[in-house]
Order: structure tokens, then C-alpha cells, then sequence
């Protein structure tokens, strides 16, 4: 087939464009292609969405117990180590854990005031984080605590009593649950 023939009804034959996606205005390029190895790069920002389907595994008695205001740790039937942080397999004789009811009430075992945070916390900062430990559970367990200020932390914190809260619509994460003063 002659190409010279095809291009006057070629040049007719246009597909329909759009405003979505990457529109660019006034894109860099130099007058003379003798410059164009010189050209600045092309930056572009863009949002970026995936739907990431994954399984929290032997984990869901937990994320469940977050959305329904509970607790949960796990115990070995075993040698009867308990785990604050669950923990499928006992990580002292390797036996599968059961859960159990964390009580609602806890103490601090330590904290620490943090003034950055991972994307979680940014809008936070400062925020305080805490080893929470129960009387009878041999694992502390790691969460936020709120309603304390911030700006005058103590030593005198240690061994407060505190309770969990739970988010009213659980998001699946652990921060699902997080701690205020008992008292």
C-alpha cells in the first residue's frame, strides 16, 4: 500500500482526548535540537492508588476484638506464658497460643513523649507512647496515651493506672486502641 496515498485521509483520523490524567503546560524544550541534551527533566507529581487485598491471618481474633471494644492477648497452654502482644506459637516453648480477655484497666510500665511520628501521628505530635502491663501478663503491650499533657511529662507517670479505649469505627490497625488515666 502507497503511504503517500493513506495521508491526506490519515491526518482526518483523530481519537478523542480528555481532560483526565497528566495535562502539562508549557513543557520544556529547547529552540535548536543541538541544546536538547542540556533540556531540564520532566518532574510530575501524580497520585498513585492500588487496592491491596491481604489477610491479617492468625492475627484476626485481635483487629475483630479492637472493632468490638476487647482486648485480646494470647496465653500457651503449655507453660502458661502470657502475651500482652499476641503472639500465635509461645516464644518460650513454641506451643500454640489461646486468647484470652485482657482486662481494661493496666498500668504504665514506661513511656516516652515522642515529638515525631510516622505518618500515623503527624497531626499529633506530641504524642505520648507507653508499655502498658497487667498484674498475671508476662509481655507489655505498646499504644498511645491521651489525655495527659504533653509538655509536662513525670516520672511519677510510671505505674499509673490507665484504661484502654477503643475507636468507634475501628480502621483495622492497632491504633484501633489507646489509653487515658484511669483515675
Amino acid at each position: 500500500m502507497n503511504i503517500q496515498a493513506m495521508t491526506p485521509a490519515a491526518e482526518k483520523i483523530r481519537l478523542a482526548e480528555t481532560d483526565d490524567g497528566t495535562i502539562l503546560f508549557k513543557v520544556p524544550f529547547p529552540k535548536e535540537m543541538k541544546d536538547i541534551q542540556h533540556m531540564s527533566p520532566i518532574i510530575i507529581k501524580q497520585p498513585y492508588h492500588i487496592d491491596y487485598i491481604h489477610s491479617y491471618g492468625q492475627d484476626s481474633p485481635f483487629f475483630a476484638g479492637l472493632a468490638n471494644g476487647k482486648l485480646l492477648g494470647t496465653k500457651c497452654p503449655k507453660c502458661k506464658y502470657t502475651y500482652g502482644t499476641p503472639k500465635a506459637h509461645c516464644m518460650e516453648c513454641g506451643s500454640p497460643t489461646e486468647w484470652f480477655e485482657l482486662p481494661e484497666v493496666g498500668r504504665i510500665h514506661t513511656f516516652t513523649v515522642c515529638h515525631r511520628g510516622g505518618e500515623e501521628f503527624l497531626k499529633e505530635t506530641p504524642f505520648i507512647l507507653v508499655l502498658v502491663e497487667w498484674d498475671k501478663v508476662d509481655t507489655l503491650f505498646l499504644s498511645r496515651l491521651v489525655g495527659v499533657d504533653t509538655s509536662k511529662p513525670s516520672l511519677k507517670m510510671v505505674g499509673m493506672k490507665i484504661k484502654a479505649q477503643f475507636k468507634r469505627n475501628a480502621k483495622f490497625r492497632p491504633t484501633d486502641v489507646y489509653f487515658v488515666p484511669a483515675e
